[in-house]
């Protein structure tokens, strides 16, 4: 059906500022990979989080299985995972090997805290995967003491909270390692697709380009002629003893040069997305059948707008949302453990009741950067008749 506000997987619009950066790059980029744009853009993006090391990626999935292998899985090693997230957040640590310990949430902020996670820590447990999901940070101050406490390694996804504040410092750049994504539907994307890894160990520094490109590196000797081997070595990237296989996850230069003017303006679409958010959660006050989560800190960058409906008529209220006054709510993140997938490999089992209780009754609206005022107003307005309606 057509939708008059449709829940769209599209964020934000292009500045023609940023569309001319695409096609500048177009017509001047040599390669169109692995050139002098990535570098920038990585840098750039190092400086912005403060520091360490970025890698741009084709997407934050491939991220996410390159800390998998640089963490190096041992079988009945265990990751502590929240069950409520998205599921690339958790396969690629069972592609390397690990077994997933489900995490449950805290109802009021969504995501994981350091008790939920000290809850699932056995002598098997390797490493934590935190994820600020709906783009707000979680204590990151609190799980880095746990993890030093029990000698754990710490994967930030930060897919959905890039830019925001906690702890002193950016989301994605106080743990170990740090993952973002540049999809569509986040809050800057490089044409759809796109990621970063980002590494605070100085060690990882020379592995993870070989990691990256198929283990391509340049000869270690002076060569008399450059065609003498030809083109560059191909060599095994090496951790610890341990030899790490290749991957093909590279992201093109011309993302990359768009990844770095987006970054200029990355601060003021969250703070707009945040002050729209407020609004449209402060105008709700009088109706405590939707629960919001109300952070007026840059701790939050509402990525996505998401409410819990305590009167229990979730269902009611998406159905007159959607075909009385055409605006496309959903209901997100699935908890991983229900899914057959997880079931087949034997990581069903899960002890989440929060994660339970709010995915049951849980509605996530459209809140693209690029919604119009009027839209926006529509649906505030919208939303209260339904709500009315329903009592």
């Amino acid at each position: 059906m057509e939708f008059r506000i449709r829940f769209s997987g599209k964020s934000h619009d292009y500045t023609e500022e940023e569309i001319q950066t695409v096609v500048r790059t177009i017509k001047e980029a040599e390669p169109y990979t692995q050139g002098r744009h990535m570098q920038a853009f990585q840098e750039r993006f190092a400086g912005y989080i403060g520091g360490g090391q970025a890698f741009a990626v084709c997407n934050a999935t491939a991220a996410l299985e390159m800390s998998a292998q640089l963490i190096g899985f041992e079988p009945d090693d265990e990751v502590i995972i929240p069950g409520h997230t998205f599921t690339a957040t958790a396969y690629p640590f069972v592609k390397k090997g690990a077994r997933i310990v489900w995490a449950d949430m805290d109802l009021g902020t969504r995501v994981v805290t350091p008790e939920t996670l000290a809850a699932r820590i056995t002598p098997r447990t390797k490493a934590i995967v935190v994820v600020h999901l709906y783009g707000y940070a979680a204590d990151m101050p609190g799980i880095m003491d746990l993890a030093a406490r029990h000698n754990l390694l710490v994967v930030e996804d930060a897919a959905q909270s890039l830019g925001t504040d906690v702890g002193g410092g950016k989301s994605g750049a106080l743990g170990d390692f740090g993952v973002f994504s540049l999809h569509s539907h986040k809050n800057i994307t490089t044409l759809g697709e796109g990621g970063v890894l980002w590494v605070k160990d100085e060690r990882y520094t020379r592995i993870v380009p070989l990691l990256r490109h198929n283990g391509h590196t340049g000869f270690d000797f002076e060569r008399e002629h450059y065609w003498v081997p030809a083109m560059g070595n191909v060599d095994m990237p090496e951790l610890d003893g341990r030899f790490l296989m290749p991957n093909n996850f590279c992201l093109g230069e011309v993302e990359c040069a768009l990844g770095a003017k987006m970054l200029e303006r990355i601060d003021r679409i969250n703070a707009e997305k945040r002050a729209r958010a407020l609004t449209f959660i402060d105008a709700l006050a009088g109706f405590p059948e939707l629960e919001f989560h109300r952070v007026d800190t840059t701790r939050h960058n509402y990525h996505l707008l998401a409410a819990r409906m305590t009167s229990g008529r979730r269902d009611e209220f998406m159905a007159a949302m959607a075909y009385q006054k055409g605006i496309q709510c959903v209901v997100q993140y699935y908890p991983l453990y229900r899914y057959p997938f997880y079931q087949k490999i034997g990581m069903g089992q899960a002890e989440c009741p929060n994660t339970d209780r709010f995915f049951d009754h849980m509605v996530s609206f459209p809140f693209h950067h690029w919604l119009s005022d009027d839209d926006l107003e529509y649906m505030l307005d919208s939303t209260r008749e339904v709500l009315l309606s329903l009592r």
